[in-house]
């Protein structure tokens, strides 16, 4: 079995016909027996100088140890007839060079390479750079976790991804009593949070689409929200930040009907003016104002730490490991937070202001959309120079572009005009890990490759503001006051039944064909023989048939 492999990576065995072995005497000569030099002084410095490491083979040459270990590996493949034979840890990086559709297919050729494929650690990086750390994993309760290795945990989300193109339900939830300008998802909890002009954050169950829970008036209308198991966090018109702690013992985190609680409730203030965005780290927090600042928080002691100063209002950020990328305007920003210097720049992104942002779990893609209703996909290159360069462009839309959420490989964005446009950015990913298409990585900033959406979602009325995806589950809100749940979960069922009738009829077809080979294998020589014979007798009944009827027709005439 062959395998090819990337351009960049190169398995072979460097020719040493030449420079490896002199043989300097033929013949008679004593295989230990080195030709001297000419020259007696220089003998020594030239041998250290041109050949420093050289030791006698057992015909009369001399091998260089640069070549040993070529020749050795020479050895361990000269008698390979197939993969399978050669050492485990080479199939390993050869397996390390392939994709999960190219790894999926290595792993049905035998139970050897179905063993080595499938506890591959390549489906742990698989896993993580298109989602990140899995959300149900042994810590959050679930005893299966541990049963399921990374390529079934791969497996199971890449085709529960597919269910965004199927049949769904549309949950609408009622309470909110006016427009709502933010939605954030905990899927890890199946929660959701929202807030907007009524100046309260509520709190819903995804699963099941009921209110759980509803804050105070908060005194202002609150333009974000941010939420993990650990913090809740709402910002608003007056420059304050509100937030609460998770507390153990309550079902759903967040006690946010009580009086306020100096252990679990808190307010910052350092922004002057409105709280535009907001999101969470392991480390720190961090909130974006029409101020033109993105302030970086500690989580713990909630002190600022860094303050990034923009040229315009910022509309949204995404954070990233130490980076954060910001839009400010109709410019696209990247910092660093430890030191809070500017990374790179993108001027003119789009024809107004850049609503809305989003990046994905490895922090290479940039996702932005704007006023004049484009959404463009940017790629970020960590070379020498720090680099974001355009890779793509979409305009689904004929309003601005107020929210983007992207879950891989789907991006969700929503508009003005009233619709969610899917886009599956798979359609540009390369064939080896690193993601962007290498002829589109060099496209510049100025020039569009404008690619269609893979689908769109209608039926709401106009300003849709907010969107964000959970799994098999999309959640929107905008003017209406109304927050909808997009539920696919009907077509992920649908999925599995096909799956499964798919492999029933495999291995219906599979029996099949083994029952037939097996039937031709036992068939014996002699039965074959006597088929033939009797398909010869019945060829002579016919052509004895056919010379009757000739003579008959000749005594006729």
């Amino acid at each position: 079995m062959e395998f090819e492999c990337q351009s960049g990576t190169k398995v072979g065995l460097k020719d040493c016909s030449r420079d490896c072995v002199d043989y300097s005497c033929r013949g008679k000569a004593d295989p230990s027996f080195i030709e001297p030099s000419k020259n007696p002084k220089s003998s020594k410095f030239n041998s250290e100088k041109q050949n420093p490491l050289r030791r006698l083979d057992g015909k009369g040459g001399s091998l260089s140890l640069e070549c040993e270990e070529s020749l050795a590996v020479n050895e361990v493949l000269h008698d390979c007839r197939s993969i399978t034979d050669l050492p485990p840890a080479l199939i390993s990086e050869i397996l390390n060079c392939l994709e999960p559709k190219e790894l999926g297919v290595v792993s049905c050729v035998n139970t050897s390479l179905y063993r080595l494929a499938s506890e591959h650690h390549v489906w742990k990086e698989f896993y993580c750079e298109r989602w990140g750390q899995p959300i149900l994993l042994a810590p959050l309760g679930t005893e299966n976790a541990d049963e399921k290795s990374w390529k079934e945990l791969f497996v199971e989300r890449e085709f529960r991804s597919k269910t965004f193109m199927g049949r769904y339900n549309i949950d609408t939830l009622y309470g909110h009593t006016e427009a709502v300008r933010t939605v954030s998802v905990l899927s890890s909890k199946k929660l959701v949070f929202t807030s907007g002009y009524d100046q309260i954050v509520r709190m819903w169950n995804m699963e099941e689409g009921l209110s759980i829970a509803s804050s105070r008036p908060l005194g202002c209308t609150i333009r974000a929200v941010a939420a993990d198991s650990r913090l809740l966090v709402a910002g608003g018109t007056d420059g304050f930040i509100h937030g609460w702690r998770a507390e153990d013992g309550i079902p759903h985190l967040f006690d946010l009907t009580s009086p306020q609680n100096q252990n679990t409730e808190f307010r910052v203030w350092e922004h002057e003016g409105p709280i535009t965005c907001l999101a969470l780290d392991l480390n720190k927090m961090y909130s974006g104002s029409w101020d033109m600042t993105i302030r970086v928080w500690d989580r713990s002691s909630l002190k600022c730490l860094n303050v990034l100063m923009h040229n315009d209002w910022v509309w949204s950020l995404a954070p990233h490991d130490t980076t954060v990328a910001s839009a400010a305007g109709s410019d696209l920003y990247v910092w660093d937070t430890n030191i809070g210097s500017e990374l790179a720049i993108v001027t003119n992104v789009h024809a107004g202001n850049a609503f809305s942002l989003a990046r994905s779990h490895t922090g290479k893609l940039l996702f932005t959309g704007g006023e004049d209703g484009a959404i463009h996909m940017f790629e970020i290159i960590r070379n020498v120079k720090f680099h974001v360069k355009r890779v793509a462009t979409w305009i689904p839309h004929l309003g601005a572009v107020y929210s983007l959420a992207f879950e891989f490989p789907w991006l969700v964005s929503a508009s003005s005009d009233g619709k969610l446009s899917l886009i599956d950015v798979r359609k540009l990913l390369r064939t080896n890990r690193s993601y962007v298409v290498e002829k589109l990585s060099k496209v510049d900033n100025k020039v569009k490759n404008v690619e269609p959406p893979q689908r769109m979602l209608h039926g709401f009325g106009s300003n849709l503001f907010a969107v964000d995806v959970g799994l098999d589950r999309i959640v929107c809100a905008g003017e209406e006051g109304v927050v909808r749940i997009w539920n696919f979960s009907e077509a992920l069922e649908v999925e599995q039944r096909v799956r499964a009738l798919r492999g029933l009829r495999l291995e219906n077809r599979m029996r099949r064909r083994k029952l037939q080979s097996e039937m031709t294998s036992k068939g014996s020589r002699g039965d074959q023989c006597s088929v033939a014979a009797k398909k010869n007798q019945l060829n002579g009944d016919r052509n004895s048939w056919r010379n009757r009827r000739r003579v008959a027709g000749k005594l006729k005439a």
